[in-house]
């Protein structure tokens, strides 16, 4: 054999880079899933015994997915796993898996099987939301069906050397509790910029690539070089991927702080603000220099509960975020329960499409009371701190929606009320909405999702999942336009603010500064990166660079056109 066929064969494998970083290191592959107990599996013990163990499996992953939340890195992985432990405790899930177990006297790992698949499948044909919730319920029934086996639960392989972790699809107990010093990077076949992957990647600053076909092909312990912003991986890396690594530490290096300071190369202020759910999360990004919070999720307070958090409970917490924070701006999303997001004493599991259904502020329709009650916590939480509170509706469709909102808000002693604009019917009469209320602020992923008609969890539709769509960037356009005229008329100005994924992309922030937003929230790990890049330009050439995104026929198009425009992310590497 001579030297050249010895030589590892290069390979370049493309996807969708959600997440900036660049390493090197070996792939591994995701642990092998559980296996499906034989059709018909017979019960092999006492009914009554079986139902027992049923039972016990169920309270023991979902205590030990709570668990897992308690430790989790962030608040969005804190969310997600909590959801997911309430599915592992669900009782019309048990309740099915032990009417199999007598009525068909099937083994407890069968029925459970069974009876959880029909779930999953139920919610996949629903699509949108609920198709993301069928991967959630497949990883719970794994973890159930291993309990009742004595196995391992399957999840991220436990290793001490660092590692590239590749895998069909990440369920969200899998990232929630990853150790960044030993897994390097995120690799999938499946997911899309919005998934619960990517975002927790980005949470967690991980270099994430996803929707890469033949990944799963390559060998375990194969070197890979994973750039998380070009959204390649590529097999046998040289010198040249040695020094993009190298290049990536110098970056990383030069970004590991802000100091509190978003503007434009001209002195136009950005306020740069952070996307937070807990006290701790407020005080880690107070010392990231944030310079407020742009988007307070109050989904911590409720979610892995059976009954609504009283009002002291969420003032107690919403407390804990405002002190972080000083005199400063905390923007609080009011509850968005339903789709991705159940409560068990407020949402409907039944709904055929929960992502078109009861959610966010329509909650107030169907249980009146719970919006109150929060709205009176915050106001309790706002009088013991000195920070400057501002409270919005999630899900805000129409201008009555917005007054009722308001009405609610002032009745609680909260006198800055806005809204989300999630929704094109909201994006549409943004002028319309802001006569009403005091600010806005773009939740770019279900917007995004819902102007597109793409389910953001599918790789397969990426490309029109992506904020970077000319679409979504004229509802971003016509949003501002109706701030500027809302403003016109009252002599008041009114503020748009940015609160999605989006504005954790430094060459979309200039997008969308240049577009007539204000201010940008994200993830703390992103503020350095975004102030850097928006320190290279001026007011004259954001607004240049955002119609030019705007005259694009495609996100691809938009998005290698500003790039190009802007030297400063080939020299970071972002």
């Amino acid at each position: 054999m001579d030297e050249q066929s010895r030589q590892p064969q290069r390979e370049i494998l493309d996807g969708v880079g959600v997440s900036p970083g660049r390493v090197i290191a070996p792939l591994v592959h995701m642990a092998p899933a559980v296996s499906e107990p034989p059709e018909g599996e017979p019960l092999t013990e006492d009914p009554e015994a079986a139902t027992d163990r049923l039972r016990a499996a169920a309270l023991a992953v979902r205590a030990e997915l709570t668990e897992r939340a308690a430790r989790a890195r962030s608040e969005s992985a804190a969310e997600v796993l909590k959801a997911t432990a309430l599915m592992a405790g669900d009782k019309a899930l048990v309740k099915n898996a032990v009417k199999l177990v007598t009525s068909q006297q099937l083994s407890p790992e069968r029925a459970l099987w069974q009876a959880a698949t029909a779930y999953a499948d139920q919610m996949r044909a629903m699509g949108g939301y609920m198709a993301e919730r069928a991967a959630d319920i497949e990883d719970v029934r794994a973890r159930l069906v291993a309990e009742l086996r004595g196995e391992d639960a399957p999840g991220v392989p436990q290793r001490r050397e660092p590692f590239v972790l590749a895998a069909e699809d990440l369920a969200p107990a899998d990232t929630a509790v990853l150790d960044p010093d030993v897994v390097l990077a995120l690799v999938t076949v499946s997911g899309g910029p919005q998934s619960h992957t990517a975002i927790l990647a980005r949470n967690l600053g991980l270099p994430a690539v996803v929707a890469v076909q033949g990944v799963l092909d390559l060998d375990a312990g194969t070197p890979v070089f994973v750039d998380g912003a070009a959204g390649t991986v590529v097999t046998a890396p040289g010198e040249t991927e040695a020094e993009a690594v190298a290049a990536w530490r110098r970056t990383a290096e030069r970004l590991a702080s802000f100091d509190g300071h978003g503007a434009l190369s001209d002195g136009t202020p950005v306020p740069l603000l952070a996307n937070v759910g807990t006290g701790d999360d407020a005080r880690a990004a107070a010392e990231a220099g944030a310079q407020g919070v742009g988007l307070l999720r109050t989904e911590f307070c409720f979610l892995g509960r059976d009954a609504e958090p009283t009002v002291e409970e969420q003032t107690a917490a919403y407390a804990e975020v405002f002190a972080a924070f000083g005199d400063r701006k905390v923007v609080v999303r009011t509850l968005d329960a339903g789709a991705d997001k159940p409560l068990p004493f407020l949402t409907d599991a039944e709904e055929p499409n929960p992502a078109l259904g009861v959610r966010g502020y329509r909650t107030d329709w169907t249980t009146p009371g719970v919006l109150a009650r929060q709205l009176e916590a915050i106001a309790a939480a706002r009088e013991g701190s000195g920070a400057e509170v501002w409270v919005m509706a999630p899900m805000i469709a129409t201008v009555s929606e917005a007054v009722h909102f308001q009405e609610l808000a002032h009745e609680a002693g909260l006198p800055v009320c806005g809204v989300m604009v999630e929704t094109p019917a909201a994006a549409l009469t943004a002028e319309q909405i802001l006569d009403r209320v005091d600010f806005v602020s773009l939740g770019t992923n279900d917007l995004t999702q819902y102007t597109m008609a793409a389910d953001r969890m599918l790789g397969s539709l990426a490309e029109l999942n992506s904020p970077w769509q000319p679409a979504v960037l004229r509802m971003v356009e016509c949003v501002t336009r109706g701030a500027a005229a809302s403003g016109t008329t009252s002599g008041t100005h009114k503020s748009v603010g940015v609160c999605g994924e989006a504005a954790a992309d430094p060459a979309l922030a200039v997008v969308l500064v240049g577009l007539g937003v204000d201010t940008l929230s994200m993830s703390p790990r992103s503020l350095a990166a975004v102030a850097t890049v928006l320190a290279s330009v001026d007011a004259t050439e954001a607004r240049r660079l955002a119609v030019l995104a705007l005259e694009a026929t495609s996100a691809s198009e938009a998005r290698d056109a500003v790039r190009a425009q802007l030297p400063v992310l080939a020299e970071l590497g972002l």
